[in-house]
């Protein structure tokens, strides 16, 4: 397996031994990645395993302070533009689709990146929410080359197409996304925010050392192996949730590299939040967490793109 099939399958175990997934659908998902039926069982078995009986970490204290309303309080998420499909020239001939959320006087334009659910409506509604925040937004698909996520029957089909493709694929996809933001927003500075398996091709786009990226947000991602960020120019705002052990591995890592660049950075992990806690379709969600989340980003873009 490649290196995003490797975290996509560790991924999916995860899913399973926390209960979000029953066994059979964690095996199908597994089959799709590529696995054998007997390496999956065996994946399954040994996650099941090694979360039994973990309890919460207490490492949280470590990192930048973070306030998260108290519980029970209700937290309402911002409103949102509405977004309409779009089409735009890649390299080699290709044509990428997104989700295309355009502010009334954009103070600078964001780019988003899905997790390995795709190009779902809940990341299209993220868009929504910068343009209504004053940052016109375009939420890329990166199965544009396969026909885009809506072409695939479920989720399971397309975290294993996502598998499959390579990911100097995804950058340069990610960089003909920044192509067209900075066409249809001339003059304004560029950010980039990413979830999950968008938050390691986050920090691959920051590792391109494009000098357009002024902010990125690379929320709950993986770091990808062999990440050099040195040349950047890229302000990065990184989120983790602190129950998520298995991104978290590389928290630390990713925080050295960005001090040997020299960018400036800020590390958020925020307690009692799991993986993908900023997406309300999910099981994991936490909207005390969630709520913070944003308005952090919303600073952070704030002061490193208008």
């Amino acid at each position: 397996m490649n290196e995003t099939q490797q975290y996509f399958a560790t991924e999916i175990a995860l899913d399973h031994a926390d209960g979000l997934i029953p066994r059979r659908e964690a095996l199908r998902r597994l089959v799709l990645l590529g696995l054998s039926a007997a390496m999956a069982s065996t994946l399954l078995a040994a996650c099941e395993s090694e979360t039994a009986g973990v309890g919460a970490p207490s490492d949280a204290s470590s990192d930048a302070p973070v306030s998260i309303p108290p519980p029970g309080v209700t937290v309402q998420p911002d409103a949102a533009l509405p977004t309409e499909p779009i089409t735009f020239p890649g390299v080699q001939g290709r044509s990428l689709m997104g989700a295309w959320a355009a502010a009334a006087r954009p103070l600078g334009a964001v780019l988003v990146i899905h997790e390995n659910r795709g190009l779902t409506d809940h990341i299209a509604n993220v868009a929504g929410r910068f343009a209504a925040a004053g940052y016109s937004a375009l939420a890329l698909d990166l199965l544009s080359e396969e026909g885009g996520t809506a072409s695939f029957a479920d989720a399971g089909e397309v975290t294993g197409a996502l598998g499959r493709v390579m990911p100097e694929r995804f950058v340069e996809d990610m960089l003909s996304a920044l192509d067209e933001l900075a066409r249809r927003v001339p003059g304004k500075k560029l950010g980039a925010i990413g979830f999950c398996f968008g938050g390691g091709n986050m920090w691959r786009l920051i590792a391109s050392k494009d000098p357009r990226i002024a902010a990125a947000a690379p929320f709950y991602g993986p770091l990808p192996m062999g990440a050099d960020f040195v040349g950047s120019k890229a302000a990065v705002l990184g989120v983790y949730g602190e129950l998520d052990m298995n991104v978290n591995g590389t928290r630390d890592a990713a925080t050295s590299l960005l001090q040997s660049a020299g960018l400036t950075h800020e590390i958020v992990t925020y307690p009692g939040a799991n993986h993908a806690f900023f997406n309300d379709t999910g099981t994991r969600y936490n909207p005390e967490a969630a709520a913070a989340a944003w308005a952090k980003v919303l600073e952070w873009f704030g002061t490193h793109l208008a």
